[in-house]
Formats: C-alpha cells, structure tokens, sequence
C-alpha cells in the first residue's frame, strides 16, 4: 500500500537530552498502524512533532509527500490530521453535540476539504455521533458521562472534520476488558466507514495485535523494529525490551 505518513530520520533533543534518535518509518494509507514501546520511548514525543507541537531538530515528517515541519499547528490542523490525547480534553459544561461541533472547526480552513454550513456541520455531527453509539447522548452535557463515553465523544470530535489521518494516543488507557473489546471492533469500523488511516499508540497489547496492520516498536527514542502484528510478537528484541515485561 501507498504510504500516506512517512517519518524520515526525525530527531529531536531537549537540552542534550535525545528524545528521538534518527526514527524512520511508513504509515500505509488505509492501514491501523501501531506505535508502541516502554514508557518514555517517544511515542507521544513523535506524535507531537507530527502535530507540530515540537519543533524536530532533524528529519522530516512527509504526509502525502509534502514536509509537515514547514507547517505551523494550527496549518497542520488543517490539513486532513486529527488527533486524541492521552487525557480526555472535553468541555465538561458543554453537550456532547457541541463537543463534537468543536472539531467542525479544523474543516473551516482554506485547504479543508468541504467547507460546510451550519446545518451540514450538525448532520454530520448526527452521523458521527451514531455510527459511534453516541446519538442518544447528544443532548446530554459531558460532565457526569463514564468515562469510556467520554473518549468516544473525543473520538466522535477528532472525526468531524474528515480526517485522512487520525492520531490516537492511548485510546485504551483506563478502559475495562469489555470497553476494550469494544472499542477494537469501533476503531477497526471507524477505519472502514470513514476511510481514514489509523496510527495508534497504544500499551494494551492485545488491542493492539488485533487490529493493527503494521507496527512500529520504539525504544529509548530509536525505532527497535516495525512489521506485521506476527513479527513483532517474535522479535526477540522487542520480547527482551517490551513485550516481554508485560
């Protein structure tokens, strides 16, 4: 498959310290990617420099083959990329319909690929919000939600400008073995049903094998190894530096 997302040598240092050591690697278009590694590996970090949160000290970051570290944010924003967070960022006094609508902004700018009215922008929230569970929900304000709700009303958010690739960091995290199970099936859906591509840090593994197509395994800020689900689960370096301590 065409690569959608391709890191190149990306390196990143704070004050001497190397965050991410010359990390390359290949994001197919139409793909679930997983980024995974031990705490502190530089997934987030990566992820960032992506987003251009982080300004890289080298590399480059080519989505559909154009340099994203020439871009700002808020540009990057713009240009069919979405992404969660680690912790749930929700406006708790706002419903979850106009949660959602907050992601209708990133469609507004001049590279955007539809620039809706109102009344699209709210039937678009309708069709993200029920392909997600949500839509008897969209009355309801955020606060007080559980909170496996509460990261599907992100995920339904990060969806509602289209994105060609969508950025999940820890999708997973503080989820139960059931909301678990769910949201594998949700993500694989989300992937089929709004052709978007996936790249997905994740530590619960077996989420992780069981939906990626590809994944790239980082540690101490290099990339230990990327392959098949198969391949990885029998990297014996990947086994010595991660899997194995699971």
């Amino acid at each position: 498959m065409e690569s959608l997302l391709a890191v190149r040598e990306l390196t990143l240092r704070f004050s001497g310290i190397t965050a991410l050591d010359d990390v390359s690697f290949d994001v197919a278009a139409g793909s679930i990617t997983g980024l995974i590694g031990p705490n502190g590996a530089g997934k987030t970090t990566c992820f960032n420099c992506i987003t251009r949160l982080y300004e890289p000290t080298s590399g480059q970051v080519l989505f559909k083959g154009g340099d994203l570290c020439k871009l700002s944010a808020h540009e990057i924003a713009r240009r069919s990329i979405a992404r969660t967070f680690q912790n749930v960022a929700l406006f708790d006094n706002m419903t979850v319909l106009e949660n959602v609508l907050v992601g209708a902004h990133a469609s507004m700018g001049p590279n955007a690929k539809h620039r809706r009215s109102e009344r699209e922008e709210h039937a678009r929230a309708d069709q993200v919000l029920g392909r997600l569970g949500l839509a008897d929900l969209i009355r309801r304000p955020v606060r007080g939600l559980p909170f496996g709700t509460r990261k599907m009303v992100e995920l339904a958010r990060a969806l509602m400008p289209e994105p060609e690739l969508l950025l999940l960091d820890e999708p997973a995290a503080g989820l139960n073995h059931d909301e678990v199970a769910e949201l594998g099936t949700t993500l694989e859906g989300v992937a089929r049903d709004f052709k978007t591509t996936i790249l997905m840090v994740e530590h619960h593994m077996r989420l992780v094998m069981g939906i990626s197509n590809h994944i790239v395994v980082l540690a101490s800020g290099k990339k230990l190894a990327d392959g098949a689900p198969e391949e990885i689960q029998k990297n014996p370096a990947v086994i010595e530096a991660y899997l194995g301590a699971v």
